[in-house]
C-alpha cells in the first residue's frame, strides 16, 4: 500500500471518530457541567410570599364589608389549602410587608387551579378590579398559571380585600415582586411552555412520521403518550388553558383536564404493554395486567361523567392503583426478564410518578417535593427522552434479530439443497443460489446474462409469469430445456411477485415425476409382462365398444395356458415369472402393435383385435397357438412346453364389457374341454351368444340381493339293493323355473349364482326348504332314513356360512340327523384341515356325511385316510361306462370292497340300465341312483311312494329287485347292524 493511502485512510479514521465519538462525547461532557457549576442566569430572586387572612364563604351570599370584618379575627398566613372546595375564598392582604416600595412592586396570585378573582380596596372598598378564565376588568389580569394585581398605580392603597374561586387542589399564596423581576419570571415561564411544547411537539411528529414509513403501531401510541406528557406538564405549571398558542374554552376545560388524564392512563398502560409483549407472558400474573387495564376504561368512563372535583380522588386511587401495577411488573422484568428497555421504562415512568403526579398529590396532602429541581418541564422532557431511549433500545434489539435472522437467512440461502432465485420483469437473473447454480450450471461470471429462457422449455416463461401474478403466488411444474442424448428435468416452480422482481424456488422433481409416471402406468399395466391389466383392458374394451359402428369389425380372444399351475408347482413362481413374460413377448411379435393385449391375472390374456374379422381372428389365434406350443420355453437349463387355449368371439354393439369377457372366457373353456383344439370361435348370433345372455339373465333373475323366486326342490330316490321294498331315501336336487315358466338346467343355475355371489345364500335356502319340509312330512315318510344334500365348494370354505349352517341345524334338530351332506373330492381337498373340522361337527350331530363323485381325482384314495364319512359314492363316469370298458369294474370292484373294510357304504350314481344294476348287486354294492330306479321327482311323488323300489315300471326289473330282497333277507340282521344312517 502506497503511503499516499495510507495518508488518505488515516485521515477518513480520523475524521469519522472525531464526528462520531469526540464531537458528541464533548457535548454532552459540557452540558452536565454548566449544569452542575454555572447558576440559572433566569433564576428570580426579589420574590416575596406575603402574609394574608383567609375566610372561606359558606353562606349563599356575603358583601365585602361583612367579609372584612370577619377576617379581622382570622390569623394571618402564608398559604392555605382549598381542598378542593368551590366555595368563594375571601382574603385580607396588607400591601407594606418587609420594606417593599408601594409603588414598584406587583402582586401575584400564583394558584393555577384559581378560575375567577375580584379585588377592593381594603380601606375604602372601592373596587380595583376583576379577572377570570376569559378576559379581565380594572387592575385584575391573569398572567402565567394564575392572576396579578398591579400596585403601581395604587400608592394609596394600603389593604387588599380579594375574593377568589377555585376548581381542584388549589392551594392559595399571595407572592409580591419587583416589576423587573416578574417580567423576568414570565420569560421563565414561556421559555418553559414553549420548551416543553416544541420539544414535545416536535419529538411526537417524528414518532408520528417514523410510524408511518415503519408502519409501525407502537409508534403511534408513543408519539400520543408524548403529547398526554405535554398536556400534563401543561397542567402542572398552569397552562392547560391553552393549546398551541389557542385558547380553551373555561367551559371545556374541566372535562379536558379528566380526559388528559384518563387518556393519559390507557396510553402508558397499552405503551407499557406493547414495550413488553412478549416479557409479560413470560412472567406470568395476566390477571394483574388485567386490573391495570380495566382500572384505566373505569377512569375513561369516570372522566365521561363525574364532575371534576369529584373525579380527582377517585383519579387518585385508580392511579395509584394502576402505578402500583406497573411498578411491580417493572421489577419482575428488571429481576427475572433482565430487561434494558425495562431498565429505561422505569427510569421514565419514575419520573412521570415523581413530578407530574407527585404535584398533584402534593397538593392534595401538603407536602414538598424532595427534589426541587425535578418540575413538570423537566420531568416531562426526561421521561419523554427515557422513553424513545427504551424505543431505541427496543428498536435496537429487533435490529439486531433482523440482522441475525438476514444472516441465518444468507446461511439458509446458501446451503439449502433447493434452488432459490431472483428474477428481472424481463427474466434476467439477479441472484441465485448455489443448490441452482449447480443445477443449471450457470456460471457465475455471466450470471446476469443469463435468461429465464435459456435454461428451461419453451413455455416455461409464461407459467412463471402466470402463477407469480396471483396474489400469494402459486406453483407449477417446468421442465428444463432439453439437451442432445438425455430427457429434460422436471422441476417444481414456486414464485411470487415482490416489488418489480420475482422471486421463486425450483426444486428438482424429475424422479418423482419418474414414479408418478410409473405410477399411472401401473395403474392400467401389469407389473409383470408390461402388457394391460384387468382395469387397463377393460378401458380399452369399453372404448372400443362405445366407438363400435354397424358392420364394422371387432373381435376378442381370450388366452388361457393349460397346465401351467404345474411349472409354478415344481419349479417356482420365479420361473412361472419368467415364463410368463416370453409368453407375452411371443404373441406381441405375432400380433405386431395394432392389438391391444391385457393380462387378466395368473395364466390367463385378452386381446382386443380392432377392425378385425372372426376368421381373421381365428387365424391369429392359431399363430398364437403356434407360437407358444411349436418351440419350447427355456429357462436356464431347463425347457418348458407350454400349450395355450384360445377363445375368439366377434363382438357386436350393445354388448357391454362384461359379457364380452365372460363369453370369451366361455369359448376359452371349451377350447380347453376339446381334445386336439386349441381354439374355439364363437361368430356373431352363435348359439353360445344365446345361452350366455341366458346365464346372465338368470343372474339379473337372482337379482343383487337374493330372492328366489322360481326356485323349487325335486327329490331322485336312492334305493337300497339291501331292502329294495322297505327303504325310500332320496336325493334332493335343485330346480328354478324363468319368468316364461321354462325349466332351468341345474347346472346353469349354479353357475349364476356362482357369478352373482349367492352361492350360501342358494345352499341355506335348500338346506332350509329341505329341513321345513320334512319336519311338516315326517309322519308320512317312515321309510326314510336318509336324505342326501349337496352343499357347494364355495359355501364349505366360507367361515360365515358354516356359522349360518350351524344356526340352521340347531333350529332344526329333529329333522337335521335325517341328513346327508354331500362333499365333493376337490372341496375336501382344498382345505382339508377345515374339511376334518367341519365333518366332526356335523357327525357330532348325528349328521351323515357322504363323499360324492369318489375315483374321478388323483388321490380319492390318499385322503380317505384324513376324513371319517358314512359312504362314498361313486363317480358316474365309472358306473356308466362299466359294462364297455372292463376296467372300470375292476375300479367299481375296488371302491366297493374298500367301503365295507372302513366300515362305510357304497351308493352307485348315473345307473340307467338293467345289466348295470345287476353288476353292482353282484358286486356288493348298497344303494343305487339312476334312471333306471326313478328319475327326479316332485315331493308329492315321495309322498305318496311306498319305497324307491315302486317308482320302477318295468315288470321284469322289479322282479329282479324283488329277487335281490328275498336272496337279501336272510342277512337282514348283518345289514343292520351297524346300522346305516337311520339309527
Amino acid at each position: 500500500m502506497s503511503w499516499t493511502k495510507w495518508i488518505a485512510d488515516t485521515v477518513d479514521r480520523l475524521v469519522a471518530d472525531f464526528s462520531y465519538y469526540v464531537v458528541p462525547l464533548a457535548i454532552v461532557l459540557l452540558s452536565i457541567l454548566t449544569l452542575v457549576v454555572q447558576d440559572n442566569l433566569h433564576t428570580p430572586e426579589h420574590q416575596t410570599a406575603l402574609t394574608f387572612r383567609v375566610l372561606e364563604q359558606h353562606q349563599d351570599h356575603m358583601t365585602a364589608d361583612q367579609a372584612r370584618q370577619q377576617l379581622q379575627t382570622q390569623p394571618a398566613v402564608r398559604s392555605v389549602a382549598t381542598n378542593r372546595s368551590e366555595y368563594p375564598f375571601w382574603i385580607d392582604i396588607p400591601v407594606h410587608q418587609a420594606g417593599l416600595a408601594p409603588t414598584d412592586h406587583i402582586i401575584e396570585f400564583p394558584s393555577r387551579h384559581t378560575t375567577e378573582l375580584t379585588c377592593w380596596n381594603g380601606k375604602t372598598l372601592e373596587p380595583l378590579g376583576s379577572a377570570d378564565r376569559r378576559g379581565h376588568a380594572g387592575a385584575v389580569r391573569p398572567l402565567k398559571g394564575g392572576f396579578i394585581l398591579p400596585m403601581l398605580n395604587l400608592p394609596h392603597v394600603t389593604d387588599v380585600l380579594c375574593r377568589a374561586t377555585h376548581s381542584g387542589p388549589a392551594t392559595m399564596s399571595v407572592v409580591s415582586w419587583p416589576q423587573a423581576e416578574l417580567r423576568q419570571s414570565v420569560e421563565v415561564f414561556q421559555r418553559s411552555i414553549g420548551l416543553l411544547e416544541g420539544g414535545l411537539v416536535t419529538l411526537a411528529l417524528f414518532t408520528l412520521m417514523t410510524a408511518i414509513i415503519n408502519r409501525e403501531i407502537r409508534y403511534v401510541v408513543f408519539a400520543a403518550w408524548l403529547i398526554g406528557n405535554l398536556r400534563l406538564g401543561a397542567l402542572s405549571m398552569g397552562w392547560d388553558t391553552e393549546w398551541l398558542e389557542r385558547a380553551i374554552s373555561p367551559e371545556w376545560l374541566p372535562t379536558v383536564r379528566k380526559l388528559s388524564m384518563a387518556s393519559y392512563y390507557l396510553l402508558t398502560y397499552t405503551l407499557f404493554s406493547q414495550f413488553f409483549r412478549s416479557e409479560l407472558g413470560r412472567i406470568g400474573y395476566g390477571w394483574l395486567l388485567r386490573v391495570v387495564q380495566y382500572t384505566g376504561v373505569l377512569l375513561l368512563a369516570l372522566a365521561l361523567f363525574l364532575p371534576y372535583s369529584t373525579f380527582l380522588p377517585l383519579m387518585w386511587v385508580l392511579v395509584g392503583i394502576g402505578a402500583g401495577g406497573v411498578v411491580f411488573f417493572l421489577a419482575r422484568l428488571l429481576i427475572i426478564a433482565r430487561s434494558r428497555i425495562a431498565l429505561w421504562y422505569s427510569a421514565a415512568l419514575a419520573l412521570v410518578l415523581s413530578a407530574t403526579f407527585g404535584e398533584v398529590l402534593a397538593a392534595a396532602f401538603h407536602f414538598k417535593l424532595f427534589f426541587g429541581f425535578l418540575n413538570s418541564v423537566t420531568a416531562a422532557l426526561a421521561a419523554s427522552l427515557m422513553t424513545a431511549v427504551a424505543f431505541a433500545e427496543q428498536m435496537r434489539a429487533e435490529r439486531l434479530q433482523r440482522r441475525q435472522a438476514q444472516a441465518e437467512l444468507h446461511s439458509t440461502y446458501q446451503v439449502t439443497p433447493v434452488g432459490l432465485f431472483t428474477l428481472e420483469a424481463d427474466g434476467f437473473f439477479v441472484r441465485v443460489n448455489p443448490a441452482l447454480q449447480s443445477e443449471l450450471e450457470i456460471d457465475p461470471a455471466g450470471l446476469l446474462k443469463a435468461r429465464w429462457e435459456d435454461y428451461f422449455a419453451p413455455g416455461s416463461w409464461q407459467t412463471l409469469l402466470q402463477i407469480s401474478a396471483q396474489p400469494d403466488g402459486g406453483e407449477a411444474e417446468v421442465l428444463g430445456r432439453p439437451t442432445a442424448g438425455t430427457e429434460p428435468r422436471g422441476y417444481l416452480l414456486k414464485a411470487a411477485r415482490a416489488g418489480t422482481r420475482i422471486e421463486g424456488s425450483l426444486q428438482d422433481i424429475t424422479e418423482r415425476l419418474k414414479s408418478t409416471e410409473r405410477l399411472r402406468f401401473l395403474a392400467n399395466h401389469d407389473s409383470l409382462t408390461n402388457a394391460l391389466n384387468r382395469r387397463g383392458i377393460e378401458q380399452e374394451l369399453a372404448a372400443a365398444i362405445a366407438h363400435l359402428h354397424n358392420g364394422q369389425p371387432l373381435a376378442l380372444a381370450y388366452l388361457d395356458l393349460d397346465r401351467f399351475k404345474l411349472i409354478n408347482d415344481l419349479y417356482g413362481h420365479h420361473v412361472g415369472d419368467e415364463v410368463l413374460k416370453q409368453v407375452y413377448s411371443r404373441i406381441t411379435n405375432v400380433l405386431g402393435a395394432q392389438y391391444h393385449m391385457g393380462r387378466l391375472g395368473g395364466d390367463e390374456f385378452l386381446v382386443i383385435m380392432h377392425n378385425t374379422s372372426a376368421s381373421a381372428a381365428a387365424e391369429a389365434g392359431r399363430k398364437i397357438v403356434e407360437a407358444i406350443s411349436i418351440s419350447p420355453f427355456r429357462m436356464n437349463n431347463r425347457a418348458f412346453q407350454v400349450k395355450v387355449s384360445v377363445g375368439v368371439i366377434e363382438v357386436t354393439q350393445g354388448m357391454t364389457t362384461s359379457e364380452a369377457i365372460s363369453t370369451a372366457d366361455r369359448a376359452c373353456r371349451d377350447a380347453k374341454k376339446r381334445l386336439h383344439q386349441n381354439i374355439v370361435v364363437y361368430e356373431k348370433h352363435a348359439p353360445e351368444f344365446r345361452q350366455r345372455a341366458e346365464e346372465l339373465h338368470l343372474i339379473e333373475e337372482l337379482g343383487s340381493t337374493f330372492s328366489p323366486t322360481g326356485l323349487f326342490l325335486e327329490m331322485q330316490p336312492i334305493m337300497s339293493l339291501r331292502e329294495p321294498e322297505n327303504a325310500l331315501d332320496f336325493e334332493v336336487l335343485l330346480r328354478m323355473r324363468d319368468s316364461n315358466q321354462n325349466l332351468i338346467p341345474a347346472g346353469k343355475i349354479l353357475a349364476a349364482a356362482e357369478a352373482s355371489g349367492h352361492m350360501a345364500e342358494l345352499d341355506k335356502w335348500v338346506l332350509t326348504t329341505t329341513l321345513e319340509w320334512l319336519a311338516a312330512h315326517l309322519h308320512q315318510l317312515t321309510k326314510t332314513r336318509f336324505v342326501c344334500v349337496n352343499l357347494s365348494g364355495s359355501s364349505l370354505n366360507d367361515e360365515a356360512f358354516i356359522e349360518d349352517l350351524f344356526s340352521i341345524l340347531a333350529r332344526h334338530e329333529k329333522t337335521a340327523t335325517y341328513l346327508c351332506i354331500e362333499i365333493t373330492e376337490s372341496v375336501a381337498l382344498h382345505d382339508l384341515e377345515n374339511t376334518r373340522r367341519v365333518i366332526d361337527h356335523l357327525r357330532s350331530r348325528n349328521i351323515k356325511i357322504a363323499l360324492d363323485d369318489f375315483g374321478a381325482g388323483y388321490t380319492s384314495f390318499s385322503y380317505l385316510k384324513e376324513l371319517t364319512a358314512d359312504a362314498l359314492k361313486i363317480d358316474g363316469s365309472f358306473i356308466r361306462s362299466m359294462n364297455q370298458h372292463p376296467a372300470d369294474i375292476a375300479i367299481v370292484e375296488a371302491i366297493v370292497e374298500l367301503t365295507h373294510n372302513l366300515g362305510m357304504r357304497s351308493i352307485a350314481e348315473w345307473v340307467e340300465d338293467t345289466p348295470t344294476l345287476q353288476a353292482l348287486a353282484e358286486m356288493g354294492v348298497d344303494y343305487v341312483q339312476g334312471y333306471i330306479v326313478a328319475r327326479p321327482q316332485l315331493p308329492e311323488a315321495i309322498l305318496g311312494a311306498q319305497s324307491a323300489a315302486s317308482f320302477i315300471t318295468d315288470e321284469s326289473l322289479a322282479q329282479f329287485v324283488r329277487d335281490i330282497g328275498s336272496r337279501q333277507a336272510a342277512l337282514a340282521n348283518e345289514f343292520d347292524e351297524p346300522p346305516l344312517y337311520y339309527h
